[in-house]
């Protein structure tokens, strides 16, 4: 298999699918360019060994064909400065003049296609589509792990055009590698932390994980569908009473497989869902009517700490309280500064989901960590031990 380590180059034009789905203001300017940054490496590897890149991503969700707000010459202007390259914008995405435009470039020169989505065959994984994007270069790389999950003629199917030019970029490489870390062939003992609010949008990946943990700390609002389930007390807090049997299943399984299954047993309660509620610990299951659980207490804090110290791999997928008010932030931040311990006892620590990394950069945790993912779906379809077909398409399967 060709890896961008080892393929040349040099004099080749190299059609790099990113994910610059980045956010902007009411005045189009870019409000938070991680994604752009993310694909920089690849990017450089290629201007470096005398290729050419061609840069091709979609942006927002165009309805019906080009918009001039989903434009990709809003971003242009900063991934030249990013990259110190004045990177030239094409009109569209295939068609004669982009190819034209692609086959003009010189080494080191670089080439952003416009928006993917302004054509229905990306979404819809169009061949003729991706047949001709394919005609723009000589090579793809695939470093779009936010989008691996999907389909679409950029991600997957344009890797039919390229049987022995594809290869994935740094980005998706190592996340796909950090994944496997935990996945694949993990060094045990294993833990995998859950939080959310939700059972129900859960229910896969705890299945899945499973089968590989050896510790599985569930916290968050989850909790309370796991204590009402066992006859607990719950109050107003938060609650799935159509997943009771599945909270029992899950309980069921986790036994059947040996499985250390870990949930709060005290819970920060409080009697209004702010930060000037009045708050007492109370057992989990004996939370009074009209309060509601909003974090962890104490006492399930020092036993997720343990947990997590003694762990060789850990997972970390949703925040274990509402770590965005202060005063219910105790229970992630104590889980966070854990991981951060270990990590630095040798565990390899993988943190994924939008809570969670928000929870670990609010926290000023992240150079603790070993690996943060940005993917969201991506990441939680891997973990439920689905195909990615962006990943799939690269290595063949």
């Amino acid at each position: 298999m060709q890896t961008i380590h080892n393929y040349n180059f040099s004099g080749k034009k190299a059609l790099i699918r990113v994910d610059f789905n980045v956010p902007l203001n009411e005045n189009f300017e870019i409000t938070d360019d991680t994604r752009m940054r993310a694909a920089l490496p690849t990017i450089k590897k290629v201007i470096e060994e005398g290729g050419s890149p061609i840069i091709m991503s979609h942006f927002g969700r165009p309805k019906n064909g080009p918009e001039d707000k989903f434009s990709m010459r809003h971003l242009v202007g900063h991934l030249s400065e990013l990259l110190g390259v004045e990177v030239k914008l094409a009109p569209d995405c295939i068609g004669d003049k982009v190819k034209e435009m692609a086959a003009a470039l010189k080494p080191g020169e670089v080439l952003m296609l416009e928006n993917l989505r302004f054509h229905e065959g990306e979404q819809k994984g169009d061949e003729e589509f991706a047949k001709q994007l394919a005609e723009n270069g000589d090579c793809w790389i695939n470093d779009a792990f936010g989008t691996a999950h999907r389909a679409h003629a950029s991600t997957a199917i344009i890797a039919k055009f390229f049987p022995n030019d594809k290869m994935f970029g740094y980005l998706i490489e190592s996340e796909v590698e950090s994944l496997d870390k935990v996945v694949k062939n993990p060094k045990r003992p294993l833990t995998a932390i859950m939080g959310g609010a939700k059972v129900s949008t859960k229910i896969t990946i705890i299945e899945n994980l499973l089968s590989k943990v050896d510790n599985l700390i569930l916290g968050g609002g989850m909790t309370y569908t796991f204590v009402k389930a066992n006859g607990g007390e719950v109050g107003g807090s938060i609650c799935e009473p159509d997943f009771l049997d599945t909270a029992r299943n899950i309980e069921k399984l986790a036994k059947e497989k040996g499985v250390n299954l870990i949930m709060a047993t005290d819970v920060v309660a409080a009697d209004d869902f702010s930060e000037k509620a009045n708050t007492k610990v109370v057992a989990a299951g004996e939370i009074p009517e009209g309060w509601e659980g909003l974090d962890a207490g104490p006492e399930s804090i020092a036993k997720f700490k343990e947990v997590i110290e003694n762990s060789a791999t850990i997972l970390w997928n949703g925040p274990v309280g509402v770590f965005e008010m202060d005063k219910f932030a105790t229970g992630s931040k104590a889980i966070g500064d854990a991981i951060v311990e270990a990590t630095k006892k040798g565990a390899f620590s993988l943190v994924g989901g939008g809570d969670s990394v928000a929870c670990v950069n609010k926290f000023n945790l992240a150079d603790g960590m070993s690996y943060i993912s940005t993917a969201g779906g991506a990441l939680l379809e891997y973990l439920e031990g689905r195909v990615l077909p962006g990943v799939a398409a690269v290595r063949g399967e």
